[in-house]
């Protein structure tokens, strides 16, 4: 009934629908003691409404913006409070006095205020706000000045409307004890302070407290694009939530042969991006971006179909590549924007394959086989489970975008396959790794996700008080608070690596200081391989997991399990490079010789019903090396999907890239010669004229 209630209130967890349910009895017990009039009743239910209010902001709660959209927003709400406050003054029978009158116009004066505070915070926002946003990039000769301090421009509407307390504690005490002085005094602080905080917001409007123009700062980046000769870009756009499909090229692209640039058009994404050297400019502007100097790059990969690539698709000097963010028999792989690119590049023979089944523009010799560079980190299986008792990974795909049932196991299956696991004759231990998108589109995925993620933490508590276990974890409980330890540790440094930037600095202020250090990058990796070997250390091998976030990533759960459940998607693929065994879940019940048929990365899984009845034939392969009927398959199917082992994956990317560089300078050398044979103007003329009888040439030509 909570989680239900939840889901409605479009709140995030109890907390928040208890604070909505306080705000929203709140104002009705401030009408209340309004009308009454009972003084300590009004103070009480304004006191939960500030609180509640704050909490909400603070979480960042939907339920606020959808306040906003029926013009209940954080002002009118603030706004409503005060109205009641003058109405109370009237009900105790003060609208003669002056108290009241100095009331009336402190809440005028307050609101007078807030325009000018509002017009310069939004004023210095935009002045401090850069056409581009810059990783890696030498910006020193802008003199970007440091950012205002936060503290006045963070939630500064939210901060100013609070400035209101002191004025409505004074009336109320004013009210209830007749001592009008109280009242003027907190009348003089709120507009004090709401002075005060317009005069410290002036400063800041000074042009050296601001960001150079647009035009300057484009023609310093043209400068150091110039100076810099960039061969290899990546460009991305996507929604908030699709930076790992750009992350997952980062190890790529600091390896490619030439000079790397990634180029992006979001300017939220770039504090999602990991760590990395190279070099990265973000352009919003379709205009900027346009105007971008890039005639040195020779090759564009592309990881995402989306409208803004074609920004960049419109220059001639550069061949294109899609190389997208995964490798998979989702339509996506298939899908016609595709023939845009000069080529496409699969991880093997399979992507090739789909493109010639699917029929969709995409010719055979714009493809290349390239193999999938980021799989290095994947451990290849060894035959047997990593601990006593073997780790199954539940890695589901989400919904899509059109909520087919078929396109994750989570709606139909998710539920049938972690109790069966959990229940399993022979105990395995279950770790849950959701895709990010999960419940973006269809609200119920993200409802099962919850009941999911409680089976698990309710049976990881009933495991961890059965007697065989409680032994193990008594013996290992040394090792796990080490570990532990070691994870506040390296958390704790990678935080400080992490954000070098000095804190309260806005996008502008870490354009110019966010230049790559290679001895902090080296120990930030370092560190994440640490932190990646700790974590699983710290809790035993017999324990559940649920695993959500940036860390581990989805690659670390592959090293740890032994053998995986998940869908249709990219994430099975990638889990074949490892060689262990898989299941994958016929949620759209087309029948394993169908399901096989159409998927290709199915081939060598064993195939799960929507009951998940079929899980015992996986958790036999992965227990007992003589029950994997399918190891041979899957060896097969890795070389088809993935390319061979030999050249390396990277070696074969690389070499991708060295011949459509040199197809783009070839394209590029027969333009400028083409144009260098083109007469000249002149030159036109006098051919015409020569063709002319004499009579009929101009006198100069005579």
């Amino acid at each position: 009934m909570i989680s239900t209630a939840i889901r409605l209130a479009r709140v995030g967890s109890r907390s928040e629908l208890a604070a909505a349910l306080l705000m929203a009895l709140g104002y009705p017990c401030v009408l209340a003691g309004a009308l009454m009039p009972n003084i300590w009743l009004f103070a009480g239910a304004s006191a939960v409404t500030y609180a509640a209010d704050r909490y909400l902001h603070h979480k960042g709660s939907y339920l606020v913006d959808r306040l906003a959209k029926v013009r209940a927003g954080l002002p009118i709400r603030f706004l409503v409070r005060q109205l009641l406050l003058i109405l109370l003054l009237a009900r105790e029978n003060l609208a003669e006095q002056p108290i009241f009158y100095a009331a009336v116009a402190c809440f005028l004066l307050f609101y007078a205020l807030q325009a000018p505070q509002g017009a310069l915070t939004t004023l210095i926002r935009l002045r401090r706000t850069m056409p581009v946003v810059t990783r890696n990039v030498d910006l020193h000769a802008l003199r970007i000045a440091d950012a205002p301090p936060k503290a006045l421009l963070n939630r500064s509407g939210e901060k100013m409307l609070h400035l209101d307390i002191p004025a409505v504690a004074g009336l109320l005490w004013a009210a209830a004890t007749g001592r009008t002085l109280v009242g003027f005094i907190g009348i003089g602080i709120t507009l004090g302070l709401g002075l005060l905080y317009v005069l410290l917001l002036v400063p800041y409007l000074r042009r050296r407290r601001l960001v150079p123009s647009a035009p300057a700062v484009m023609k310093a980046v043209s400068n150091w694009l110039r100076e810099y000769q960039p061969t290899v870009v990546l460009y991305f756009s996507g929604s908030d939530a699709s930076a790992y499909q750009v992350n997952m090229w980062l190890d790529t692209m600091e390896q490619v042969d030439g000079r790397p640039l990634i180029v992006m058009r979001e300017r939220t994404l770039v504090p999602k991006l990991a760590a990395t050297d190279v070099p990265i400019i973000c352009v919003p502007g379709g205009t900027h971006m346009m105007n971008l100097d890039l005639s040195s790059a020779r090759v564009t990969l592309y990881a995402a179909n989306t409208g803004k690539n074609i920004h960049m698709l419109r220059v001639p000097t550069m061949k294109h590549v899609f190389i997208g963010h995964g490798d998979s028999d989702k339509l996506a792989s298939v899908n016609p924007f595709s023939k845009v690119y000069d080529e496409v590049w699969t991880a093997g023979r399979a992507g090739r394959d789909r493109y010639a089944l699917a029929d969709v523009g995409v010719r055979d010799e714009d493809i290349a086989e390239v193999g999938r560079p980021q799989l290095a980190p994947i451990k290849s299986w060894t035959g047997a489970p990593k601990n006593p008792i073997p780790t199954i990974l539940y890695a589901p795909t989400w919904e899509g975008w059109d909520a087919n049932p078929g396109n994750t196991s989570l709606l139909l299956a998710g539920e049938n396959i972690v109790r069966a696991l959990l229940t399993a004759e022979n105990p395995v231990r279950v770790i849950y790794k959701p895709h990010p998108f999960t419940g973006l589109v269809n609200k119920k995925a993200k409802a099962v996700d919850e009941r999911i993620q409680k089976m698990i933490a309710e049976a990881a508590a009933a495991r961890a008080a059965e007697p065989r276990w409680t032994g193990e974890a008594t013996a290992a409980r040394a090792g796990q608070e080490t570990a532990r330890a070691e994870l506040t540790r390296i958390e704790a440094r990678l935080a400080v690596l992490e954000s070098p930037f000095r804190k309260g600095g806005d996008e502008s202020e870490e354009s110019r200081v966010a230049l790559a250090d290679p001895e902090r990058l080296a120990e930030t990796r370092r560190l994440r391989a640490e932190w990646n070997d700790a974590y699983w250390r710290s809790f035993g091998w017999w324990e559940h997991k649920v695993v959500t976030g940036s860390r581990p990533q989805l690659y670390d759960c592959f090293n740890e399990a032994d053998g995986m459940v998940s869908d249709i998607s990219s994430v099975v693929s990638d889990f074949i490079a490892s060689g262990k065994p898989y299941a994958v879940t016929d949620s759209a019940e087309l029948g394993a010789e169908e399901f096989k048929r159409q998927n290709t990365a199915v081939r060598a899984a064993i195939v799960l019903t929507n009951s998940a009845a079929e899980l015992g034939q996986l958790l036999d392969a992965v227990a007992d090396p003589a029950a994997d009927t399918l190891a041979d398959a899957r060896q097969d199917l890795r070389r088809y999907l993935l390319g061979p082992d030999e050249p390396a994956s990277i070696d074969r990317f690389n070499a991708a890239l060295r011949t459509l560089a040199a197809k783009a300078e070839a394209r590029n050398a027969g333009l400028a010669q083409r144009l260098a044979e083109q007469p000249t103007a002149p030159e036109i003329d006098r051919e015409a004229e020569d063709s002319l009888e004499p009579e009929e040439r101009t006198p100069a030509a005579r």
